[in-house]
């Protein structure tokens, strides 16, 4: 997918490009074609994360969601989405629907961490990528201020993985204490897919700043998220976590691994 989009974006980023052939112009308009479907329907799930008054619209939201990310074909989608089953949206729907009726029915911190932690020590993942709820919490600003400013900037910042409706807000604007269900669903997924965001936010907990703190006053310190960002690439690889669940699926069978998934699944969204 990031191939076909800096194929589609470099032929404009560079005014000295030999000329394209038909077929190449052809295949750059069919992945911007293509980007601009994605695009509309990350539009209207963002309008929908901003307007659920009911248990149905979160399940407008929560099906509108899981048919963007699985509903395109491709037997990996297939594979993945014959796991969620109807009763798992459901119950994702109603914690989303009560997360934004009443703050106190937000999805605690503690509890994505708690559930995040079961899951590194199952699998036998290294000590150092246990999480804390201040680290969540720091992460959890990260993802939304960086969400936020890109897709104020549209075009390819709105996409479904930038989404900033999707996450709970306290009155000032800011991450609230607790998580909606999608927002927490992602949480998990990107700290699984990118330890590194992980690693950025552990470092910012151990000086004391939010990222959302830290864009608002550049001057202070401006080259020190490239030093970060260089420092924990060379120190943890890309995929640490998918590597130690695939070990423990070969290890123990694919059955014990989805057994393993719904019983987190289940205390993330208790009955």
């Amino acid at each position: 997918m990031f191939a076909i989009l800096l194929a589609a974006l470099l032929p404009f980023a560079e005014p000295q490009q030999p000329k394209l052939t038909p077929q190449q112009q052809q295949k750059i308009e069919q992945a911007k074609a293509s980007f601009e479907i994605h695009r509309q329907a990350a539009l209207r799930l963002n309008e929908m994360a901003q307007n659920i008054h009911s248990e149905a619209d979160a399940r407008k939201f929560v099906d509108g969601v899981e048919e963007e990310l699985f509903g395109h074909g491709g037997p990996i989608q297939s594979k993945l989405r014959s796991f969620i089953t109807r009763s798992m949206r459901r119950r994702v729907a109603h914690a989303e629907f009560a997360a934004v009726s009443d703050p106190a029915d937000l999805i605690p911190e503690q509890r994505v961490v708690e559930v995040w932690n079961e899951y590194i020590r199952e699998i036998g993942a290294p000590e150092d990528t246990l999480v804390t709820v201040a680290e969540v919490h720091n992460l959890r600003d990260g993802m939304y201020t960086g969400s936020q400013r890109m897709w104020n900037r549209g075009g390819f910042g709105q996409s479904l993985w930038l989404i900033p409706g999707i996450y709970a807000l306290d009155g000032d604007g800011r991450v609230a204490g607790g998580c909606r269900a999608i927002e927490a669903l992602k949480i998990l997924h990107d700290m699984e897919n990118s330890f590194i965001a992980v690693q950025s936010a552990r470092e910012r907990v151990q000086r004391g700043v939010l990222f959302s703190d830290w864009v608002k006053q550049p001057q202070l310190d401006a080259d020190q998220p490239t030093k970060t960002v260089v420092l924990v690439s060379q120190s943890v690889p890309l995929d640490l976590i998918s590597s130690c669940a695939r070990r423990y699926s070969q290890e123990h069978g694919q059955k014990a691994y989805n057994e393993l998934m719904d019983r987190l699944f289940r205390e993330l969204f208790p009955a």
